[in-house]
């Protein structure tokens, strides 16, 4: 799997029909939002048990080594429960995060790396140079509401990677949240897609549904009711190549299991201007490095029929749009 999918990634970034070449890193964005120290808490930040599962596949099956993959966070904190479970097995990994310290990388960034495609105020324009300096990423998000947006997901992930305060009340916000009425507007979440050291350099998009919650604070808001959950935790990994689609099937869980969610509607404002980002509704001309290269689509998005059978297109014999895979073990 990993062969295939280092493969493809590079053909498609004419790099040659070639997979992971030596000396090439590895940037791993995990979640920890949810962070105010090295200490752990209750509220719902990247599962360790789910890293270290990502980093044994990456290393012992992948056959990249420990040495050439970074595990960050650079807004926030790697806390003891992550790092202790994953160091024991990978004290090669560099594991980073605002700080540094007891074991862990401080971050450095490089100022102006993301001038967005439209006037962002005074929103962070600095990226994490683990970012900039890696050869591939892999996107780890979490599957939660979030006020204001409505979903955190994989684009939004990418806000850990800017030079923003860890004190969110210090932060700005520019452009996150979508027109409450659903008039197109310029997205920022669609740039982070967009931009060449975020997710256009991203081999794999990853959201860590092992718990899921309603909202972005706080522990997981409970045990799921729709199926095939069935009154249990999801206990799921969603995983994409595509990162329109991945958000499109998580923002689908999340409002069928919370329809009351705070600002759930037009939550996907942000795909559609991605899904249409050569042609978007909006009439922006995304450009997020502000080098005059316009994009093209950044991927597919719709939505599933109904919550019961979870179908998208291609579950339903046509050649083009998403396919759910649904594999239990």
């Amino acid at each position: 799997a990993w062969k295939s999918l280092f493969l493809y990634f590079n053909q498609q970034h004419g790099r040659g029909k070639r997979g992971y070449k030596k000396g090439e890193r590895i940037a791993i964005k995990i979640n920890q939002n949810n962070t105010f120290s090295h200490e752990d808490c209750e509220q719902l930040n990247a599962s360790p048990h789910l890293t270290l599962a990502l980093l044994r596949s990456l290393v012992n099956d992948g056959g990249v080594p420990q040495e050439q993959i970074t595990v960050f966070d650079a807004s926030r904190f790697i806390t003891k429960a992550l790092y202790d479970k994953c160091y024991a097995e990978f004290p090669g990994v560099v594991y980073l995060d605002n700080e540094g310290g007891n074991g862990r990388t401080q971050s450095t960034y490089t100022a102006d790396a993301i001038p967005y495609s439209a006037d962002n105020g005074r929103l962070a324009r600095g990226l994490a140079n683990c970012a900039l300096e890696a050869d591939y990423l892999i996107n780890m998000a979490l599957l939660k509401g979030h006020g204001g947006q409505g979903v955190t997901l994989c684009a939004k992930n990418w806000y850990g990677v800017t030079d923003i305060n860890r004190d969110f009340r210090k932060n700005q916000h520019n452009n996150f949240n979508q027109d409450r009425g659903g008039k197109p507007r310029y997205m920022t979440f669609t740039d982070y897609i967009a931009h060449k050291d975020l997710g256009q350099k991203t081999m794999l998009f990853l959201i860590d549904g092992l718990y899921g919650s309603e909202k972005v604070n706080g522990a997981p808001s409970g045990k799921w009711k729709m199926s095939p959950f069935n009154g249990n935790w999801p206990c799921s990994l969603l995983a994409s190549q595509d990162p329109v689609a991945i958000d499109a099937v998580g923002i689908d869980f999340l409002s069928s299991e919370f329809p009351r969610m705070a600002d759930v509607d037009y939550c996907d404002m942000y795909l559609v201007e991605a899904a249409l980002a050569d042609r978007p509704l909006s009439a922006t001309f995304y450009d997020p490095e502000r080098d005059g290269t316009g994009v093209g689509s950044l991927g597919v998005l719709e939505h599933w029929n109904n919550p019961e059978e979870k179908k998208y297109s291609r579950n339903m014999g046509k050649d083009i749009g998403i396919e759910l895979v649904y594999l239990q073990k």
